[in-house]
């Protein structure tokens, strides 16, 4: 039987590659999203990886629908938590709201999806906790207090519950994707993107696939004595 993966925020973007390559790589895939239903049914008619509805930002949410994936595929060795939102604004401009519903997501939403699967992955002695950061949690960005500030908290979470994992045959490790060609990235002037990749010592924006070759790695047998790590996919455009 193969491994099931469950991937957060996984019928777009990066999350959507993740989805398709831990497939191509023999896991059963499961596919959480938190609202676009055409989006998720175009995904799974075009792959067959199930998809499930629900906020990661709502820990009951997450632990119903944890239990439904688990009760229909088995249990959940692989969690990727991608799933993540922007609020944009300049910090004297940035609201209670801003700032609330992005650390609800971006960093509360690690831990409502990791608790519920912890105990399981403790007793069958075996997980891969694969968070995706960003750059931005590393270096800072201008009108991205709250972004920053959750990413940067990813990072903390996976170094501190690697210690606690890494006994138990569990790994916790943290990708900090740079400039990706997503939709959203895409969106912007072309002007704007020229000025980001002239910033990028590759020459180029990164692609989804980039990212999720690095999640298939770390959800492998072959990555078990890494654990804790921060892996920077920015094409060098910050180096630590």
């Amino acid at each position: 039987m193969s491994r099931v993966a469950l991937v957060t925020g996984g019928s777009r973007g990066i999350g959507a590659a993740i989805s398709k390559a831990l497939q191509a790589a023999g896991y059963t895939v499961a596919a959480n999203y938190a609202g676009n239903d055409e989006a998720a049914a175009k995904f799974t008619a075009e792959t067959g990886i199930k998809t499930y509805k629900w906020s990661v930002a709502d820990y009951d949410a997450c632990a119903a629908g944890i239990a439904k994936v688990e009760a229909e595929l088995g249990p959940v060795d692989v969690l990727v938590n991608n799933a993540g939102i922007t609020r944009d604004a300049p910090f004297h401009k940035m609201s209670r709201e801003q700032w609330q519903e992005v650390m609800d997501t971006n960093l509360s939403g690690l831990f409502n999806m990791t608790h519920p699967l912890w105990p399981g992955m403790r007793e069958r002695k075996f997980g891969r906790v694969i968070s995706i950061s960003s750059i931005n949690g590393q270096k800072g960005q201008f009108g991205q207090a709250n972004y920053s500030a959750a990413k940067a908290g990813d990072i903390g979470f996976t170094k501190a519950l690697a210690q606690e994992g890494a006994r138990a045959g569990i790994t916790v490790n943290v990708i900090c994707p740079g400039y990706i060609a997503t939709e959203m990235v895409m969106a912007v002037p072309e002007k704007v993107r020229e000025s980001i990749i002239a910033t990028i010592p590759v020459g180029r924006l990164g692609e989804p696939e980039d990212i999720a070759r690095c999640v298939v790695f770390l959800a492998s047998d072959e990555a078990s004595f890494i654990t804790g790590s921060t892996i920077t996919a920015n094409g060098g455009q910050y180096l630590t």
